[in-house]
């Protein structure tokens, strides 16, 4: 395949830098766009998030565009249940195999199958009732309405023959707003309900066991807070989590009589809180310049782990957490956050192992140990969340006898992080000690190491030729040689050669000589990093050794469409009619997205000087054409070449070559 052929105006502008100094070129290149580890979501708005563990799906119902899309864990869309005008809430059933969605624009609760994200049923709650927060409990899928300036709660029963909506089941008040409701297995016949958006917030429980609901519990601004956003039923069914915008901490508050129990502190303006089954509490706000996801052991008030949306439209503030939009799996290994940008742009953003925070473990033994005495390895364990008491790091020894590992046993770590763990190495050589720990629900598991050379004595090993340079191509003897040792006298010899389509190889292996030489030729094409290795014995340590060369690319040229040659200055010159355009012919030793870079130079003032330098791309075929066209002066010395220069032709496979100069002047 032939290269495209470059034209270049040989310009005034050009010609005259002749006679004026040369220019210099200014090349720009983009830099690389970083990848985002959130999807973005075919969604105008959100109103609920909510896992299924079963399917590996996320359901996100989008008010406004009155959709119900799904995705799978990475966030790819597997789904979208169209026709459901103002849906909003989202309450998924005890098997996973139904999705409740409250359609408010349609006065219906619409069951979708999760299975295959389709419409299943859709069931009328009554004229004007814009249902919005649905919960399981008791038997029944309760749900708040708004129904004009009389919301309440009403409920659906599916276990008959025929769907019964009741509406009005909260006899002792109406709702300003369709309040929002809570439910959890832990208190399975109770339902939980917060006044949306209202300051001050007011909450109420209720026990739904008779099929009806009876308040057992109501509370006037609960810890003075305002705007209810969001809430969540503790796992074991004691207490209700909420998310308001002030104060700025997720408040928790006992079922029982919703006295207070508790916080969560975050940072203005908390808007969602999910629990996991483990009881991890996930608490969200919107905050453009504050972390916007804070994970919390249960009860505890400082976060085991905090998340900070980055901004992705180059707005003035960062990506903020939706309302409501925060949503985890059953097992706890993820949490799904939906975000959006000033743009207005929906993501989600999946939080791998959010409640197990960061640890960190150090390992240290002494640099180097007698065989068969004593030594210490001492280290520290930390990290943003308490360890319990009594907590333990495994210690495991790897020598030349026990290549794969032993187990030692275990060192208690201290109230401050720090252990010790005493050993005696049997065996001489490098002994590597790992420490390990196997975290726990709200810790990561992390490990450490720390190496010993116990008793070994170091060798001699060379490898010549390093920091030279060949022509193309040619061939190369390389030398190993191994100083004294024990048993073992063998040496491995592997060349790396430059680019990422040759790797490491091993080009000979075997016993050296009685010199203590082991040598191997080679033909050298690429830059090319050459190691020698001595694997070691008992009494004699491992030894590397590098040795890095270079090769020169094969570079060739032709300038055609003289009119005659001639020797002047003790060159060949090349003339033109400066109505003929030179044709300039480069032949390279060819690379993928390889550049050459073209100099021209022009004689003034007793010196060669630089006019014009670009890089021009070689073709898969290793050619390259550059036509130079223009006015250009007459009588000047010019001078051309192509040359590969590493790193800035596009790659580092080869050492820099420099073309040799084609002399030319232009005649009338």
């Amino acid at each position: 395949m032939r290269t495209r052929t470059r034209t270049r105006t040989l310009t005034a502008a050009t010609a005259l830098a002749v006679l004026f100094g040369s220019t210099a070129l200014a090349l720009t290149s983009a830099a690389p766009a970083l990848a985002d580890s959130s999807t973005v979501l075919p969604v105008t708005s959100t109103g609920a998030v909510v896992v299924d563990g079963v399917h590996q799906r996320v359901f996100i119902s989008d008010p406004k565009s009155g959709k119900v899309v799904a995705t799978d864990y990475s966030g790819t869309v597997v789904g979208t249940v169209e026709s459901l005008p103002g849906v909003r809430g989202l309450e998924l059933s005890a098997d996973s195999g139904t999705l409740y969605a409250a359609v408010q624009d349609a006065d219906a609760i619409v069951a979708i199958d999760t299975a295959t994200a389709t419409e299943a049923h859709r069931y009328p709650t009554g004229a004007g009732t814009q249902p919005e927060y649905p919960a399981l409990a008791g038997g029944k899928l309760w749900f708040g309405y708004r129904n004009g300036g009389s919301a309440n709660i009403g409920s659906l029963d599916l276990s008959g023959t025929d769907p019964v909506v009741t509406l009005h089941q909260d006899t002792d008040k109406t709702w300003s707003e369709a309040p929002i409701l809570g439910s959890s297995t832990g208190a399975p016949n109770t339902v939980v309900a917060g006044a949306p958006g209202q300051s001050p917030a007011e909450l109420a429980v209720f026990d739904v066991s008779s099929g009806s609901a009876t308040r057992t519990a109501y509370v006037w601004d609960p810890g003075d807070s305002s705007n209810l956003t969001d809430l969540a039923v503790t796992p074991d069914g004691k207490d209700v989590v909420t998310a308001s915008g002030a104060p700025y901490k997720q408040e928790v508050f006992k079922l029982s009589d919703l006295s207070g129990d508790g916080s969560y502190t975050t940072n203005p303006y908390p808007n969602a809180v999910d629990i996991a089954p483990n009881g991890a509490v996930a608490a969200g706000t919107f905050s453009w310049y504050d972390p916007d996801v804070h994970i919390f052991k249960p009860g505890v008030s400082t976060p085991v782990r905090q998340y900070d949306f980055p901004n992705t439209d180059g707005g003035s503030a960062a990506d903020t957490l939706a309302a409501s939009g925060l949503a985890w799996a059953p097992d706890a290994s993820k949490l799904f956050a939906v975000s959006y940008n000033d743009s207005n742009v929906y993501s989600l953003r999946v939080l791998d192992n959010p409640a197990k925070a960061d640890t960190t473990l150090t390992a240290s033994a002494p640099s180097t140990a007698p065989r068969a005495q004593a030594l210490s390895v001492t280290g520290k364990l930390t990290s943003d969340a308490s360890f319990p008491p009594g907590t333990t790091v495994s210690v495991r020894r790897a020598d030349d006898e026990s290549p794969s590992g032993k187990l030692l046993g275990t060192a208690t770590v201290g109230a401050d992080g720090s252990y010790s763990f005493a050993d005696t190495p049997p065996v001489g050589g490098r002994v590597t000690y790992t420490v390990g720990y196997a975290g726990d629900d709200y810790h990561a598991s992390t490990t450490a190491t720390s190496t010993v050379d116990v008793t070994k004595t170091t060798t001699a090993l060379t490898l010549d030729d390093n920091g030279k340079v060949y022509s193309y191509n040619t061939q190369v003897k390389f030398t190993a040689h191994l100083g004294t040792t024990y048993k073992n006298r063998t040496v491995a010899i592997y060349a790396d050669p430059y680019g990422g389509d040759k790797p490491d190889k091993l080009v000979k292996s075997g016993a050296v000589d009685s010199s203590g030489n082991l040598s191997v030729s080679l033909y050298l094409t690429r830059d090319t990093k050459l190691t020698a290795k001595f694997t070691g014995d008992t009494r004699y340590a491992p030894a590397t050794v590098t040795s890095t060369v270079g090769a020169r690319v094969r570079v060739s040229t032709a300038l055609s469409g003289s009119y005659r040659t001639g020797t002047a200055w003790n060159q060949t010159y090349r003339y033109f009619h400066k109505s003929k355009a030179p044709v300039f012919d480069t032949t390279m030793t060819p690379y993928p997205n390889r550049k050459y870079r073209v100099e021209v130079q022009g004689y003034y003032q007793g010196a060669w000087r630089g006019t014009h330098s670009e890089y021009l791309v070689l073709g898969s075929d290793g050619q390259g054409t550059l036509e130079l066209t223009g006015t250009p002066p007459t009588g000047v010395r010019f001078r051309i070449r192509s040359s590969y220069i590493d790193t800035t032709s596009g790659d580092n496979v080869n050492s820099t070559t420099y073309g040799t100069w084609k002399y030319f002047i232009f005649t009338s």
